[in-house]
């Protein structure tokens, strides 16, 4: 009866042992895939995160580049033209009056026409030749298309030949406006407007007006 009741209690436990280990192989599964998912959710948000890193410094690349603006062609005769006359009268630079800065029939509206560059360049050594202490000064410039118009002064003492007038030690302050036009980033054409009868009583030539 001994030996009936140790084997029924060994099949007993053999049976208590088999049933437990499903729910152990159960368990195990479960526990395995709960691991198994936030690996997988890990690996998602780190992908998106690498997307995402790529793509802020994709855009930064691209705000750091420098672009390329496209110039101005007003801007660019605006500054061309203001460097090129100051160059000329305030630092006496004649030779600027080249095939680079002027077209070859460049045209200045005097009296009369001043025609080419070897023209224009003989008439404006008068005022270089006739005058010291020269200060040009252009108080306003703006323009539209390839023409532009500037507000200028000119001033200097009269100490030289100035278009065979001999020196009167006057000095003189004159404003004025000149009409420009331009082509392929080139001075063209100029017409210059200022009051010349005041010009000339500054000079001592003649009385100055309304006296």
């Amino acid at each position: 009866m001994k030996r009936s009741t140790s084997e029924n209690k060994s099949r007993d436990e053999h049976v208590d042992t088999s049933s437990v280990r499903p729910s152990r192989t159960i368990y195990n599964q479960t526990k395995f895939h709960l691991k198994t998912k936030p690996m997988k959710n890990q690996s998602f948000f780190a992908n998106e995160l690498i997307a995402l890193l790529i793509s802020i410094t994709l855009i930064l690349a691209a705000c750091s580049s420098p672009t390329r603006e496209k110039t101005d062609p007003v801007e660019a005769n605006i500054k061309m033209y203001t460097h090129t006359w100051d160059q000329i009268i305030n630092r006496g630079k004649l030779n600027l009056f080249n095939d680079s800065n002027f077209t070859k029939d460049v045209v200045m509206h005097t009296n009369p026409d001043i025609r080419g560059i070897t023209k224009a360049r003989e008439y404006y050594a008068n005022y270089l030749d006739g005058f010291s202490k020269i200060t040009f000064t252009i108080k306003d410039v703006f323009g539209q298309g390839d023409k532009l118009v500037k507000h200028w002064n000119f001033s200097g003492v009269h100490t030289g030949v100035f278009f065979s007038i001999p020196a009167t030690g006057k000095t003189v302050s004159i404003d004025g406006v000149t009409l420009v036009r331009m082509s392929n980033g080139k001075i063209a054409e100029e017409r210059d407007f200022f009051d010349n009868l005041d010009f000339m009583a500054q000079l001592g030539l003649m009385p100055a007006p309304g006296k």
